[in-house]
């Protein structure tokens, strides 16, 4: 049974593709539920692929075969908490070699198009004081896929 309030996010045709591989690389993941489509309809044929009920980390999604119409962007994104260099690096490179692309500050895109922050708990744990957070910050600003090591450098001045 879906959850009340459940994240849709759109593919072009992957959403099973996308919900596997979610389930494969993050930790409390799954593929749920598979729905056909009952009919034709502008972005497919009947009993194709039409939503796949999935979580990601626990947070429960729908992926939806709209179709190319609609791409993703910054504006929503997948925010990953990460405990060491090992655990940031292996979520980051999944991502990466799975056909996605870098970004900076921690940021990266699936092959879909969606965002996902790749973000060390170490990062975050700099705002209580404020110079170091602001140290933590510019570091930050400086690279792709975070490097603790340098943040927490950062953080002690």
């Amino acid at each position: 049974m879906l959850a009340k309030n459940t994240l849709c996010i759109w593919y072009d045709g992957a959403a099973l593709e996308a919900a596997r591989f979610y389930a494969a690389t993050f930790p409390d993941s799954a593929v749920g539920a598979v729905h056909r489509a009952p009919a034709d309809y502008p972005a497919g044929k009947e009993g194709e692929v039409l939503t796949v009920e999935f979580t990601v980390m626990g947070i429960p999604c729908i992926g939806l075969n709209g179709g190319p119409g609609i791409q993703h962007s910054e504006a929503f994104s997948f925010q990953v908490a990460t405990d060491d260099q090992a655990e940031t690096d292996r979520l980051w490179n999944a991502i990466i070699a799975n056909g996605g692309k870098a970004n900076v500050c921690g940021w990266c895109q699936d092959r879909w198009g969606v965002r996902w922050q790749i973000t060390p708990r170490a990062l975050t744990a700099a705002y209580p004081d404020r110079a170091a957070a602001k140290r933590a910050f510019l570091a930050m600003l400086e690279m792709g896929k975070i490097n603790i090591a340098a943040i927490e450098a950062a953080r002690r001045g």
